[in-house]
């Protein structure tokens, strides 16, 4: 299981949000860039980019500063969501070096699209699905649907798709702990592998995704994104990477 620090922008700043809302946030850094670096010398295998001003807005706002991140840790994979709604954007992230592209409102509304970008961009399309109750919302979270998240995550099995990021955004920046059951029910209702979000907060929420990270039936739970628990120091990146390392490793030899 990959552990995957976060690097949520807005307004050309690393902030942290609580449960989505863009008015209660915390700056942790005005460098982004710097900050990227600071993961990748912690042990970070990849990064999770949220463009959270082209969350709202549609389109991207903060795609000069993805790219300055893609220009100066070229080999440092990245993946990126927040305002991509259209081929052509997904086409100029890719040219710019980011490794994946997160579809999260365009694949509600328009499951269609994401079939159609996986046939342009094979391999290089996750799928981001955050939930309020099991149910799908989008607009940077700003609205609930009436859409359940596992039908939803369903649809996407024969297309493609990389990878399912989920999250709870109840428990998202809320340092209250991942939300397991929710996350492993997803896990093993698709082929689809899963990355877990949202609440995050410490290595025991690790130890608990990584004894469930092979389900029986489904994609599993390939990896967890932690945002505010790294930066104000309630969870080591490099310890709980070495924990899934070691646990892998220990499985593989049973």
């Amino acid at each position: 299981m990959l552990i995957i620090p976060a690097i949520d922008l807005k307004d050309g700043q690393c902030v942290r949000l609580k449960q989505g809302r863009m008015e209660d946030s915390t700056v942790f850094s005005d460098d982004p860039v710097k900050t990227a670096g600071h993961w990748l010398s912690q042990g970070a295998r990849r990064l999770h980019l949220v463009d959270l001003n082209g969350a709202f807005a549609g389109t991207p706002v903060n795609g000069g500063v993805v790219q300055a991140i893609a220009r100066h840790y070229p080999a440092l994979p990245l993946q990126i969501g927040g305002g991509i709604r259209d081929l052509g954007t997904i086409a100029r992230y890719l040219a710019a070096g980011v490794s994946w592209v997160i579809i999260g409102t365009k694949a509600v509304r328009h499951p269609g699209f994401v079939a159609e970008a996986c046939h342009e961009f094979p391999g290089q399309i996750i799928v981001g699905l955050d939930a309020v109750n099991g149910m799908v919302a989008t607009d940077g979270w700003a609205n609930v649907t009436d859409v359940n998240v596992i039908d939803l995550a369903r649809r996407f099995e024969d297309y493609g798709v990389e990878a399912i990021i989920y999250t709870d955004i109840a428990r998202d920046g809320m340092m209250q702990g991942v939300n397991v059951p929710a996350t492993v029910a997803l896990a093993e209702a698709t082929r689809i592998p899963v990355i877990a979000s949202g609440g995050i907060s410490r290595i025991e929420d690790i130890h608990a995704l990584q004894a469930v990270a092979k389900t029986k039936t489904g994609g599993g739970i390939a990896g967890a994104i932690t945002g505010r628990a790294i930066y104000e120091g309630a969870l080591n990146l490099a310890a709980a990477q070495r924990y899934c390392d070691e646990a892998a490793r220990a499985s593989a030899a049973t």
